[in-house]
């Protein structure tokens, strides 16, 4: 399980556009978005989670907004200065929303 503490704008904006899940009767669940789901796996950029974002790019696909992944993955990306990981992203996207 990965926490965040709000620290930066895009995980605030992570959190406005959250929603809760009821899992069990009773018990709710808040999650993110797929797509931010995706920026934070790949500003983390380990391995498993870009095994992690090519399950959620099969599973997802076209219903994905892919011009918000990387609005807010962009400047997460310079932050880190690591320009790598949008290629990685691409290359991905590329395998698996190119019909």
């Amino acid at each position: 399980m990965d926490i965040g503490l709000g620290g930066l704008p895009f995980e605030e904006r992570s959190i406005d556009r959250s929603v809760q899940l009821e899992i069990a009767t009773g018990c709710f669940l808040r999650v993110c978005s797929a797509e931010d789901l995706i920026v934070h796996k790949a500003f983390a950029a380990r391995d498993q989670d870009w095994a992690d974002v090519d399950t959620i790019l099969m599973r997802q696909g076209s219903k994905l907004d892919t011009a918000l992944i990387f609005r807010e993955l962009e400047p997460l990306v310079e932050l880190k200065a690591e320009p790598a990981i949008l290629e990685k992203l691409r290359t991905l996207m590329r395998k698996r929303l190119t019909p």
